[in-house]
């Protein structure tokens, strides 16, 4: 795997370089010290990979992103950074970075981002993952009518104002069949025992239902 090493240290560079070259089929082709080197020596050697440093003088290690792939758009980029800063760790992958390691990542970590890069999936340290992932657990869901898929809410609807499933199915271009099962899900989901039950709660909120 061509790789090319992005860091303004020189010391942090030469350090990257011994590491990566101590990994299987791993070659490091070229190292740069700013964005510009960055997107210069990209077009040069067309790396598969590169090992890019968030804070980089000048233009930041976002803007080397953007134009790396610009130029090449097939090549892997993992960011790193020193910040396990969420907000950058989206903004890097919402422009299409390919992994993001922090930099006190063990080598055994760094050498599983870059080969999880190279085979078209996407990296994160483990702490950058459960940081991004902790605010979605624990949300509360919506329950009830609220928590009923658009379809289930719109064939509710429907019920509510007093159409059949056949009339159902036709004014939704769907079959019969599909909205029987959307009603046996919604009668489940709503604690409804008999169909009456689903109509009565559906003409309630009706309002509700739009």
């Amino acid at each position: 795997m061509r790789t090319l090493i992005v860091d303004d240290h020189t010391l942090v560079r030469a350090g990257l370089s011994r590491l990566l070259q101590g990994f299987a089929d791993v070659d490091v082709v070229a190292e740069a010290s700013t964005a510009d080197q960055a997107i210069d020596l990209t077009t040069l050697h067309r790396p598969e990979l590169v090992l890019l440093d968030l804070s980089l003088p000048g233009r930041s290690g976002l803007e080397a992103l953007t134009g790396i792939l610009q130029i090449a758009p097939d090549t892997r980029v993992v960011m790193m950074s020193m910040h396990d800063d969420t907000q950058h760790v989206r903004d890097a992958l919402d422009r299409g970075a390919a992994g993001f390691v922090l930099k006190d990542a063990a080598p055994m970590e760094l050498e599983l981002a870059l080969r999880t890069a190279a085979a078209g999936q996407v990296f994160l340290s483990p702490k950058l993952s459960s940081r991004m992932i902790h605010p979605l657990i624990g949300r509360d869901k919506p329950t009830g009518i609220a928590g009923l898929p658009p379809r289930q809410r719109e064939i509710l609807r429907q019920i509510g104002r007093g159409l059949s499933n056949k009339e159902i199915a036709a004014d939704l271009g769907i079959s019969v069949k599909t909205v029987e099962t959307h009603r046996a899900r919604m009668m489940e989901a709503l604690g409804c025992r008999r169909a009456s039950e689903l109509i009565l709660l559906a003409v309630r909120h009706a309002q509700e239902l739009g």
